[in-house]
């Protein structure tokens, strides 16, 4: 079976600031020990072992879902946002220190001798990308090929979410509407790019359902008032908010049909993202449609839908009258949630809003691409060795250095993208929570648990690591781990072993 980038199978609605939030309860699931000998590490055959026993599908769906660490923070100065979380409860062994701007730096050369034999790692391929730099300075301790041109997979979504970060207002919504159509019996749904609306009545807490077709149907109701209950309704769709393709051009259509992700769309309904093997809807707008149709009716009107692909690209009467509206959660919270689901289609969505509201050419995933790297660039950001084709990572041919991921992390703790920080808060912390809840797991592994944070990227013989970490000294150090020539399907738990090893390492080590 071919592996594909599935990042996004994990559901995430609300992720603390300090782990010690999460409360107790908590269980690590251990696999057997790893064994070292001679320096040579004798393990992860058990990580190889069970890709067999779990079967080609099982494994597929864990592993294309892209299930990695976001980054953690902690108060370490007014520049260096929360990146690490605090002490965690449940049977970690270890725990981490408070992060300290005072706390000692990490030596190059004592950092190279522990990593140096992890970084060679067979099952890392013959190829890895590795960079890791204080968060406080911005200075680089260690970096292994760190400027060469590596699959990224979907650690790419960090320059994706920096790219909206630096551009547009965290703190806005997406706004979903009502208007009048061009005739007294039609009303027009217009998609405003919130696609994870709720069928029934939006929740306020949350950030997937926050706007609901309910609210939205009975403000309908009220605004025709009761002379409207006589007659039949003729209800359709605008779907020309920043419009583009469906599926990218660089996409393998098999990914959505297989629930690996889904169209690029800019309505959709709550509940309806994809898991692997088990698709979203086809059409979320025709759902999005009968949603709505089915509260409205609730509300007492008579309604029929047009659900005609064809009238989607024609746009609601100018000036029409707005009969209701409903609000998506912030949009730096929906980005984080995009993040640390590592939902590719959603990803797309916010980047090509905020690509086109900042003046992009198209909508076409190309153009959205062009538009981060622009955007990357004039942040000062050194995109050398860079070749963008979308958003998410999803697009093979793709080419990032560990370098440039690292760069872009550093202006959400220290540079200009100071709002990328709530993002980066936004990452799964390792063994807790989003594509990391089930990693961390080997002993050599475990003293990252509750205290590092990561984004993950898997593809086919590519699987990497982008986030923070507090060391044994308190520094908080970031890193950017990929290797993309990983041996074979099978040796992609045994990369991620080796990958969550390192983080550990870095965790455990004062290295001075």
């Amino acid at each position: 079976m071919t592996l594909r980038d599935l990042d996004g199978d994990v559901e995430l609605h609300e992720l603390p600031l300090h782990v010690d939030d999460l409360g107790s309860g908590i269980s690590f699931h251990h696999h057997r020990p790893l064994r070292h000998q001679g320096g040579v590490h004798v393990r992860r055959l058990a990580a190889a072992a069970s890709a067999v026993v779990v079967g080609a599908i099982a494994y597929g769906a864990a592993d294309v879902a892209d299930v990695v660490p976001g980054v953690l923070t902690r108060d370490v100065a007014a520049d260096v946002a929360q990146i690490t979380p605090g002490p965690q409860p449940g049977p970690v062994g270890a725990v981490a220190p408070a992060a300290s701007t005072k706390a000692p730096r990490p030596s190059a050369g004592t950092l190279a001798r522990e990593l140096d034999p992890l970084v060679e790692d067979a099952w890392l391929g013959r190829r890895a990308g590795v960079v890791v730099r204080d968060a406080l300075t911005g200075e680089v301790l260690y970096d292994h090929r760190g400027s060469a041109p590596m699959v990224p997979a979907s650690t790419q979504k960090i320059l994706a979410g920096a790219a909206v970060a630096e551009t547009s207002d965290l703190s806005s919504t997406m706004t979903t509407r009502v208007v009048t159509g061009a005739s007294a019996d039609e009303v027009v749904l217009v998609a405003g790019g919130d696609t994870m609306i709720a069928k029934g009545a939006g929740d306020p807490t949350a950030v997937e359902g926050r706007a609901g077709m309910r609210d939205l149907a009975r403000q309908v109701a009220r605004s025709l008032g009761p002379e409207a209950k006589g007659e039949r309704l003729t209800l359709r769709l605008d779907a020309t908010y920043a419009a583009g393709p469906r599926v990218p051009s660089t996409w393998d259509p098999t990914d959505v049909t297989n629930g690996f992700t889904q169209a690029v769309t800019m309505i959709g309904l709550a509940g309806e993202r994809p898991e692997p093997y088990q698709p979203s809807p086809r059409y979320p707008e025709r759902s999005a449609l009968s949603a709505l149709r089915a509260e409205l009716t609730r509300a007492g009107l008579d309604v029929r839908v047009d659900d005609s692909a064809s009238t989607w690209r024609t746009a609601a009467p100018e000036g029409a009258t707005e009969l209701g509206s409903v609000e998506s959660a912030p949009l730096g919270e929906v980005l984080a949630e995009a993040l640390s689901s590592s939902d590719n289609a959603l990803t797309e969505n916010l980047t090509r809003q905020a690509a086109l509201a900042d003046g992009a050419r198209s909508g076409d995933a190309k153009d959205v691409a062009r538009w981060v790297r622009s955007t990357l660039t004039d942040a000062g950001v050194d995109m050398s060795g860079t070749r963008l084709l979308d958003a998410s990572g999803l697009s093979r041919g793709q080419r990032v250095p560990a370098d440039t991921i690292s760069e872009v992390m550093q202006l959400g703790i220290t540079g200009s993208a100071k709002s990328l920080r709530g993002v980066l808060l936004g990452l799964p912390v390792a063994g807790f929570t989003g594509t990391l809840h089930e990693r961390f797991t080997e002993p050599e592994a475990v003293p990252a648990v509750g205290v590092a944070r990561a984004k993950t990227g898997t593809l086919t013989g590519v699987s990497g690591l982008a986030g923070t970490t507090t060391t044994a000294d308190g520094r908080v150090l970031t890193y950017v781990l990929l290797a993309d020539q990983v041996p074979s399907t099978t040796g992609t738990l045994g990369a991620r072993a080796v990958l969550d090893e390192i983080v550990g390492t870095l965790t455990t080590c004062g290295c001075r």
